[in-house]
């Protein structure tokens, strides 16, 4: 019995070594983060809708509300209506000179008669000079009244472009008043609600993409020589009791400069004073959550 019991409790203390001795075979350790956005507004007035709460996943360009905007719709109508009575003094050029150009079809045809006239001796070289004259004459004045009407329609065009300009402002700022979702990710803090009065820069909410997180842990100065930029490495997290789920990651930052070890984060060699900070990126299945610690085993030295 006595020896039955001893062979028990040694079984149970090689197992138990067994056990911390692969919860040890992890190169380091950290905690998940992710990269945070706070949206703000871009224009001021009151928010008359705001589809957002913390916790809720939003997709990239998602439009969640949008600020007051019927004054800017106001102005821009106003600056129409103002184009629309500016161009409607356009001058139209062909109908303005349409009787000139008459006069001088006729003038025209009777310059031809008097050509023919002269040739049967029937009509004066003055009469043909005064025909010639009359044709002369009417062209200048049609090409005086073409210069006139262009000269104000050029004056309209010039007084129609900053009224343009003014619209297309216009247009930019009821642009910023739709609050359009940059990212896509969840909602972590919300700092407004519906119906409050917001000015440009107020923060509206903070999100974090969650698709990929970032894993920030620790190495020695002893470690590096294992580890270099574009790395692939073996992540695990807690899943419950003594499970762990299994992920890939890539190193793609190492920190070129030491610091004191976090207490809170441990690394392989616990003694070690000084480490440095280095980020893997892990594809999120869903389960990785930010705060969550994470194990780091450095596998061979190849890149992605």
């Amino acid at each position: 019995m006595k020896v039955t019991s001893i062979l028990a409790v040694a079984s149970l203390a090689f197992i138990a070594a067994s056990c911390h001795n692969a919860e040890n075979d992890w190169d380091a350790a950290g905690a998940f983060e992710s990269v945070e956005t706070i949206v703000s507004t871009e224009s001021s007035g009151t928010l008359m809708q705001f589809d957002v709460e913390e916790g809720q996943t939003l997709n990239k360009n998602q439009w969640i509300g949008y600020v007051d905007s019927v004054q800017l719709y106001d102005r821009k109508e106003q600056l129409q209506a103002q184009i629309a009575s500016t161009t409607s003094q356009q001058p139209d050029i062909p109908v303005q000179v349409a009787s000139l150009q008459s006069q001088l079809a006729e003038a025209q045809i009777n310059q031809k008669r008097m050509e023919n006239l002269v040739k049967a001796n029937a009509a004066t070289q003055q009469q043909l000079d005064d025909a010639n004259t009359q044709v002369d004459v009417i062209k200048k004045q049609i090409e005086a009244q073409k210069n006139t009407l262009g000269i104000a329609s050029t004056t309209l065009n010039k007084d129609v472009t900053p009224l343009e300009r003014q619209i297309a402002q216009i247009d930019d700022q009821l642009l910023k008043c739709k609050i359009i979702n940059p990212i896509h990710g969840t909602v972590l803090t919300k700092y407004a609600e519906n119906h409050e009065v917001v000015t440009p820069g107020k923060a509206l909410y903070k999100i974090a993409e969650t698709d990929t997180l970032i894993l920030r842990a620790y190495v020695t100065g002893s470690q590096l020589t294992e580890i270099k930029l574009g790395q692939k490495v073996s992540v695990r997290s807690d899943e419950g009791a003594n499970k762990y789920r299994s992920y890939s990651g890539v190193i793609y930052w190492i920190s070129d400069k030491s610091e004191f070890t976090p207490k809170t984060i441990p690394t392989k060699d616990e003694r070690a004073d000084l480490v440095y900070a280095i980020k893997v990126r892990v594809i999120n299945d869903g389960y990785l959550k930010i705060g969550m610690y994470g194990d780091l085993k450095f596998n061979s030295a190849t890149t992605k």
